[in-house]
């Protein structure tokens, strides 16, 4: 009798096993790929539809709007895992309104774009962007990167390839392992994680100013997480976890201005 419980709930946990492991991809990426325009989410005037070319041949659409201060800064905003850039205008009008450049990044997969969402793949996406903006003459001092969810991810890599005035997280994770075991205890896979984005093992590497966001009511991405990778990253840094926000409304709660208090401390 026992002995069949035992291989009973061993088969479960290996059914539920197998699930995450194949699956995994449709709980990470959640992308809705029908085609956007900016006029359909109400962007501020002037952003315009800009085409990248991927390193793997791949014409992802982004999103541009240029800078209108003095000094020339742009924010590169990746947004998170689901829906796409359309979503995420509200997010940035305050600094749009404030003269920053904004270049919301598309993703392959999302929005009208061609192709799979993948680690590897969203990375591919974020050089081409960043590439644009080089192309478009945004130095390095000009650049500050500004992820949200996944898209802190995408930033935090791109923060240990390129040079930036400074890198913004709003709710990231410390990687897809630590965020599966929080949700999954009883599950161990970390060696089966596909697409890793192991934010902390890379923050430190970061050597430019960081501000990590993070509401302490997140339901969705612990808030431990941000206070761990603003613990083990490199100094100059900054925190700010208010305590009534959750996962999506942090601009609610306080995020815009502190983000723009952030940045005037840079000079910006």
């Amino acid at each position: 009798m026992l002995t069949g419980v035992a291989v009973g709930l061993t088969a479960t946990y290996l059914l539920l096993l197998l699930t995450l492991v194949f699956a995994q991809r449709k709980i990470v990426f959640r992308p809705d790929p029908a085609a956007v325009t900016p006029a359909q989410f109400f962007a501020p005037e002037g952003m315009a539809e800009v085409t990248l070319k991927t390193a793997d041949g791949l014409a992802i659409t982004s999103w541009y709007l240029k800078p209108q201060r003095a000094d020339g800064q742009v924010i590169a905003y990746f947004h998170g895992n689901a829906g796409h850039r359309g979503n995420r205008v509200p997010r940035i009008l305050p600094y749009a309104a404030e003269g920053y450049g904004i270049l919301m990044v598309g993703y392959r997969g999302y929005g009208g774009n061609p192709g799979t969402p993948s680690e590897d793949g969203l990375y591919q996406d974020a050089r081409a962007a960043l590439d644009f903006l080089q192309e478009q003459g945004v130095a390095p001092d000009q650049l500050i990167l500004f992820g949200e969810s996944l898209g802190a991810a995408v930033a935090t890599q791109m923060a240990t390839e390129r040079p930036a005035r400074a890198l913004i997280l709003e709710a990231p994770f410390a990687s897809i392992a630590r965020s599966a075991r929080a949700r999954y205890p009883f599950l161990v896979f970390d060696a089966l994680v596909r697409d890793k984005f192991d934010n902390f093992a890379k923050i430190d590497r970061v050597g430019k100013p960081l501000f990590v966001i993070h509401g302490v009511r997140d339901a969705t991405t612990p808030v431990a997480f941000g206070r761990q990778l603003l613990e083990r990253a490199r100094e100059p840094k900054q925190g700010y976890f208010p305590e009534a926000a959750g996962h999506n409304d942090l601009m609610h709660h306080g995020m815009p201005e502190r983000v723009l208090a952030f940045l005037a401390e840079l000079g910006g």
